[in-house]
């Protein structure tokens, strides 16, 4: 469940995306779903950093979520 590139400060949303094995629109729509408030927020994730604490989060959720579809 470790992040793939050791050292590594922070994050832009394709690497981010990439690291968590979803396209960015699935990053987005993660990050929109638990963590910002709005849709503006979500048009500034292009221009935010992801830090690897942000990734390790979003890891959990996404795959908190997948169980729960796959339970449906």
């Amino acid at each position: 469940m470790g992040i793939s590139r050791p050292g590594k400060t922070h994050y832009t949303e394709h690497e981010a995306a990439a690291e968590l094995g979803v396209d960015v629109h699935e990053f987005r729509s993660l990050v929109k779903q638990h963590i910002l408030d709005g849709e503006a927020q979500v048009t500034a994730l292009s221009r935010i950093s992801i830090y690897p604490s942000d990734l390790l989060v979003l890891r959990l959720l996404a795959r908190r979520q997948e169980e729960a579809t796959a339970q449906d």
